[in-house]
């Protein structure tokens, strides 16, 4: 017992010192919130839902991972995959702030507003698609080395980490512009879109349920 918690590091640690402390809240935390609204009000005036469903369902994707990345902390004993450090206004989960959540927010209707209108049309020889995923899941990567090298954002693991960041590109981030650009290119398929993003939303609720009971959040 003595080696596993020793084998907890210190940036973990510092994560879990300050992990849902409500003494670290700042102020600005409400105007990012007010530029979230204002970026849904928006397109809710201009009722593009399928944009704003889009928007959900990235956001849906994100907070899957992050209980999943919590989850694995606790079954490791040692860290998650990553870990958020440094000046936040709420640490949600032990990867998860505040400031996080809120630029996930809006990621997704930024991402499905770029979106080319002819699904069909390519990009340097590929699917519009796949090359749009593929360029913001590497431009999120590049910003997670960024803030890996000021220590605010930690990886432990070999094969979660830098130079290895192929499992990061697919699974960190592929997986949220895929899934917003599915449900965003389900046009007016409303029934359709309604369903995929509250059955995500569903799954999230129980499978957070289900993390808090045993203590795994």
């Amino acid at each position: 017992m003595i080696s596993l918690i020793a084998a907890v590091p210190d940036f973990v640690r510092e994560a879990q010192s300050i992990l849902r402390d409500g003494a670290t809240f700042q102020w600005s935390t409400v105007t990012l919130l007010g530029l979230v609204v204002y970026v849904y009000s928006v397109e809710i005036e201009r009722r593009r839902w399928d944009i704003v469903l889009a928007g959900l369902a990235f956001l849906m994707m994100d907070f899957f991972n992050e209980m999943v990345n919590s989850a694995i902390f606790h079954l490791t004993d040692r860290a998650p995959l990553w870990t958020v450090t440094g000046d936040t206004s709420y640490l949600i989960l032990i990867g998860l702030s505040i400031e996080i959540v809120l630029l996930f927010a809006v990621s997704g209707i930024a991402f499905v507003k770029t979106l080319p209108p002819d699904r069909e049309a390519k990009i340097l020889g590929l699917p519009n698609r796949a090359f749009m995923v593929l360029l913001f899941s590497l431009i999120c990567v590049a910003v997670e080395v960024f803030l890996h090298d000021t220590g605010y954002f930690h990886w432990e693991y070999w094969w979660w980490n830098v130079p290895f960041v192929p499992l990061i590109v697919i699974f960190g981030y592929a997986t949220f512009f895929a899934v917003a650009a599915w449900v965003f290119d389900m046009g007016s398929d409303r029934r359709r879109q309604l369903r995929v993003v509250g059955g995500m939303a569903a799954f999230n609720v129980l499978l957070g349920f289900a993390l808090g009971l045993v203590g795994w959040l």
